[in-house]
């Protein structure tokens, strides 16, 4: 059976036989890259979701908290006016001890409330574990952009080594490559940390 032969004196059918497999490999590399591209939009759609769930819910403790100050300085101010007046008519001492009653005991729901989980205690919880969840999805985000880079890098060099037929190139695309699928690998698992 002759072979036809091609520029560096070798046959034609090893020729496509290399650069069907170089296409196996770019198709491989895509896929990984596709892979990398989700996650790493994940990453981001997290940490955007995460830090504006962080922000609303510190808005919120914020807000109770300044509701919290102004109820404690009207139970203040309504203890000392009783404390001033000793003299005070009996219906109205008891009007003002139930006012402050009442102030005492939204202080007290403002400051916990289990029930609807919207306490300051219960708050500051929330907020400190939207946080960690948000810098998780960030220090992840590092990770799939160094990852879709190298997959990118070595697909280009991949198709360089079909058209000039070097192996050189094609080992370089494999290191890099092999980087990328590693970056990609951290990006979800967070199993080793950057080197910058």
């Amino acid at each position: 059976m002759a072979f036809e032969q091609i520029g560096n004196d070798k046959p034609a059918h090893t020729v496509n036989r290399r650069e069907k497999m170089i296409g196996v490999y770019i198709g491989l590399l895509a896929v990984v890259l596709a892979i990398c591209g989700m996650g790493g939009g994940n990453a981001a759609k997290e940490s955007t979701l995460r830090n504006i769930e962080a922000s609303n819910t510190w808005g919120f403790f914020q807000a109770k908290n300044i509701r919290r100050a102004g109820i404690r300085l009207q139970a203040d101010e309504l203890t000392l006016m009783l404390e001033a007046n000793p003299t005070m008519p009996e219906t109205s001492r008891k009007s003002i001890q139930a006012k402050i009653d009442e102030y005492r005991a939204l202080d007290k729901k403002l400051t916990s409330d289990p029930a609807s989980n919207e306490g300051l205690d219960e708050l500051f919880v929330k907020g400190k574990a939207v946080e960690v969840a948000r810098d998780l999805a960030l220090k992840r985000d590092p990770y799939f952009d160094y990852g879709q880079a190298l997959l990118q890098i070595a697909i280009v060099l991949a198709s360089v080594a079909i058209i000039s037929g070097g192996n050189a190139i094609l080992i370089g695309s494999v290191i890099v490559g092999l980087l990328g699928g590693v970056a990609t690998i951290g990006g979800f698992t967070l199993a080793f940390p950057l080197p910058f």
